[in-house]
């Protein structure tokens, strides 16, 4: 690992042990695909523009849960579960959710809240993540040393709970947002419409969204007079972010409602290609490899420069045990955009199942080096190294993946077999002695 991906992992560590602890009686799955990460970027650059953010240095991704929530957990990657996207109705409401989730990044509350917690030296902190990450912010060994082992659901639903004050504040920032990137701010309201009576339920019953995000009646009303007093209203939605907002919703909606759901509303998708693409996933997802296969050529045909297509074909291909067309496919879509970390992902593990293992290993190292996010590429990577004969490095990249997913102890049994086999004193090497001695320091919390 490069060290400007050693940084972005110690990153990722935080998000990772944060969603972890912050659910515990569920899995927490981060959804990775190429296309609807794109499209949310299309949909969020204009707001973090807006917002006077970097859309290169913001990311949005999904979390795969149905109920209705986003947060974020650091300064670089606003979270959005899969239910509220599915759940909202335009493009301007998931603006509104981008400009709100930007508005706590801009008005400092995660940085903040971390000083907090680090000056109350709280009993239940945030884990080797947070440690690592704390290392890499303030550049500071100590203040990394200082922060121990341990987390906890309690303290995560803290961490993540925004007061009112910062919500009315946060309210103000995506207002002035939207407005300053010529969006409709009448989304911010819809948005807060779907959430009215929530607070009235039981906590059980409630959406997440409302127990991080507290809503007041109050609240609503000075959101609905921001909104009545900015300009902007009624502004026509830019072509190109609603064709990206319905691309992504179908695509999400195909992959994880029903197949005959999917096949029954493919005339009320807005364009022929989406329809075509929802069409590819349902009757893949019922393992029609002809019909699917029909449907994504049919896609490629009128959007033949798009790399996300052929990606799509890529994965049904390999899915179908397909391997050597899923390489070639895959290639095609390294093409036209070869620096997509998804893509790129998507190679290396059609090249991985092709038996291509040099090439494999290759490709997924790239993949890593663009974004350390996805934990499929730490697993086919540990594969790609024990194919090739390196043992060390595959027990290196394991560590790192039950790292990434909380389990500490299984990651401490793989980093202390790396650090057996590993050249000591190099760069994997001291990776896995950070991780073996964080597993250590939790064993002893225990």
């Amino acid at each position: 690992m490069s060290a400007a991906v050693a940084r972005p992992f110690a990153a990722l560590l935080l998000v990772a042990t944060l969603l972890v602890a912050a659910l515990p009686a569920r899995a927490v799955t981060l959804l990775r695909d190429a296309d609807i990460e794109h499209a949310l970027a299309m949909v969020a650059a204009p707001v973090l523009r807006g917002a006077g953010l970097s859309p290169s240095q913001v990311k949005v991704v999904m979390v795969r849960d149905d109920s209705l929530n986003a947060f974020i957990v650091d300064n670089s990657t606003i979270y959005i579960h899969s239910g509220l996207i599915l759940k909202l109705d335009t493009p301007a409401q998931l603006q509104a959710v981008i400009a709100h989730e930007a508005a706590h990044i801009t008005n400092g509350h995660i940085a903040r809240r971390l000083g907090n917690m680090r000056n109350a030296r709280t009993a239940t902190l945030l884990g080797m993540a947070l440690a690592a990450a704390t290392g890499v912010s303030t550049g500071s060994g100590d203040a990394a040393a200082a922060i121990m082992m341990g987390s906890s659901a309690s303290a995560m639903n803290k961490f993540m709970a925004h007061t009112r004050a910062e919500e009315s504040a946060a309210d103000i920032s995506s207002i002035r947002s939207m407005v300053n990137a010529g969006l409709d701010p009448r989304g911010a309201v819809e948005v807060q419409e779907i959430f009215r009576g929530q607070e009235l339920l039981s906590a059980p019953r409630q959406d997440l969204y409302v127990q991080t995000h507290p809503l007041t009646r109050d609240r609503l009303r000075a959101l609905q007079g921001l909104v009545a007093a900015s300009p902007g209203q009624g502004a026509a939605a830019d072509p190109s972010t609603v064709y990206w907002f319905a691309r992504a919703r179908a695509k999400l909606a195909a992959f994880l409602r029903a197949p005959s759901w999917t096949l029954r509303r493919l005339e009320r998708l807005p364009s022929k290609d989406i329809a075509m693409m929802a069409e590819a996933v349902a009757q893949h997802r019922q393992s029609d490899l002809r019909r699917a296969l029909r449907a994504i050529d049919g896609a490629i045909a009128l959007r033949p420069n798009d790399p996300f297509l052929r990606d799509l074909k890529g994965e049904i291909l390999l899915e179908s045990r397909q391997a050597g067309p899923a390489v070639q496919v895959y290639g095609q879509a390294r093409q036209l955009a070869p620096r997509n970390a998804q893509i790129l992902a998507g190679l290396g593990r059609a090249q991985l199942a092709a038996g291509q293992y040099d090439a494999a290993l290759r490709t997924l190292e790239e993949a890593r080096d663009r974004d350390w996010r996805d934990n499929r590429v730490l697993r086919d990577l540990a594969v790609a190294y024990a194919k090739t004969g390196n043992t060390g490095m595959a027990s290196e990249a394991t560590a790192q993946r039950y790292a990434l997913q909380g389990r500490l102890h299984d990651a401490g049994i793989h980093a202390n077999r790396a650090l057996g086999l590993l050249p000591r004193g190099s760069a994997p090497y001291r990776r896995a002695q950070d991780v073996a001695d964080a597993a250590a320091r939790a064993e002893k919390k225990r």
